[in-house]
């Protein structure tokens, strides 16, 4: 186990390396900067900041010294809020992302997994056909159209929620259905086709013909094989709610570190775009680290690395 960490880590930092080393590059290719506005700076103020930014150096000097900076976790100054670093941006800003992140999450998978379970011990009847066809709905309709729909008719038309912002606890439940719709869809079909599977093979006859209680059978033998594709997908979900919470913090006003992310990109502010990829990346790796463990936690017949080399 303590190899199979190591080597993942050591996977986590060699991409966090990359990927900070792309991004850096990326952003050097992109045309103009944050300072090149609609009003042109003289040239002497232009150069004092260009000097202040360091961005008269050469490039090599550039890249050396943002990595100095980033094995210090000091990931700069946000180049149009110049009062603002973007440790303290996403310290302040993320509470926000990753409390609608947790819920949806934990919505996702809880009603996912019980829509499936349903589907499948309810298989060709009535039950099923309708959670199939909300599995459908969640998967053709993005979150960028879900949230205004449910914006117009539950809070325009209604008046049962507040549009925008997160001021009280019922304020999350428009945004996490906006993020937590595709999740659900994918979820529920993935868990109703392997209990279908599962429930038709053989060690669950065996357990049937013990007479054993079909609920024991279910969370004791079914359902623990049937889960195994949902815990290899937690990883991707985490991935798409976090960048899906982009959009969704957008549409409905939540002051979280997808607003900030997009305002950066519309202000060329190369620290806070740079310092927020490497978060998002960092946090959806972690995810997939969990995942991994858990998921050899869950199948104990999955080999860690290096086990039959050491056995």
């Amino acid at each position: 186990m303590v190899r199979y960490i190591a080597v993942k880590l050591l996977y986590m930092l060699l991409t966090l390396f990359i990927l900070a080393t792309a991004t850096f590059f990326l952003m050097k290719v992109i045309p103009g900067n944050p300072f090149l506005g609609e009003k042109k700076l003289p040239t002497e103020i232009y150069n004092n900041i260009m000097e202040k930014y360091g961005f008269d150096q050469p490039l090599y000097k550039q890249y050396l010294t943002y990595m100095n900076n980033l094995i210090h976790f000091d990931l700069g100054t946000s180049m149009r809020a110049t009062h603002l670093t973007v440790n303290s941006i996403i310290q302040q800003s993320f509470t926000n992302s990753a409390k609608l992140g947790i819920v949806a999450i934990i919505v996702s998978v809880i009603v996912g997994i019980g829509l499936g379970i349903v589907s499948a011990l309810y298989h060709s009847k009535a039950i099923d056909h309708f959670t199939s066809i909300v599995a459908v709905i969640g998967v053709s309709i993005p979150s960028f159209v879900i949230g205004p729909l449910l914006q117009y008719f539950f809070g325009v038309k209604l008046g049962w929620f507040h549009v925008a912002g997160l001021k009280e606890p019922l304020d999350y439940i428009m945004p996490t259905i906006s993020l937590a719709a595709l999740p659900i869809a994918f979820i529920a079909r993935l868990t109703r086709s392997n209990m279908i599977e599962v429930m038709n093979a053989d060690y669950i006859r065996t357990a049937k013909s013990k007479g054993l209680a079909k609920s024991f059978i279910i969370h004791r033998h079914a359902l623990r094989n049937a889960i195994l594709p949902v815990v290899t997908y937690l990883g991707p979900m985490t991935a798409n709610i976090i960048t899906g919470s982009v959009i969704v913090e957008s549409i409905f006003g939540i002051s979280g570190l997808g607003k900030y992310f997009v305002l950066s990109v519309s202000n060329r502010d190369y620290t806070v775009i740079m310092g927020v990829t490497l978060f998002y990346a960092s946090i959806l790796m972690i995810a997939r680290f969990c995942t991994d463990v858990a998921y050899v936690f869950i199948d104990p017949r999955i080999k860690l690395a290096g086990r039959e080399g050491n056995g």
